[in-house]
C-alpha cells in the first residue's frame, strides 16, 4: 500500500490511477493523516455469452402472430386500454 499527499496526488492522479487500476491501493494524505483510498473497481461482469440459455425455453410460434387490435390499440396508448379504465394523473 503506498501513500501520498495530495499535492503529489494532484499532480501525478494519471499515474495513481494507472497504479490503482493495476490492482495496487494508494492512500492520500492530508498531512500525516489518510483521508482517501484509491483502489480500482472490480468490473460487473463478464460479457454475455450467446446462446447461453439455448434449450432452456421455446419461443411458440405464436408468438410472432399480429396482435389483435384491441390489444395493439391499448399498447400504443390509443382507446381505453385493457383495463376499460384510464390512466389517473398524479
Amino acid at each position: 500500500m503506498a501513500t501520498v499527499t495530495i499535492s503529489v496526488a494532484k499532480a501525478d492522479l494519471s499515474r495513481l490511477i494507472e497504479r490503482a487500476a493495476a490492482g495496487e491501493e494508494i492512500v492520500i494524505l492530508r498531512g500525516k493523516t489518510p483521508v482517501a483510498r484509491l483502489t480500482a473497481i472490480a468490473s460487473k461482469r463478464g460479457k454475455r455469452r450467446f446462446g447461453a440459455y439455448r434449450g432452456e425455453f421455446e419461443v411458440p410460434d405464436s408468438f410472432f402472430d399480429p396482435l389483435p387490435k384491441a390489444e395493439l390499440d391499448a399498447f400504443e396508448g390509443k382507446g381505453s386500454g385493457a383495463s376499460g379504465r384510464s390512466r389517473r394523473k398524479r
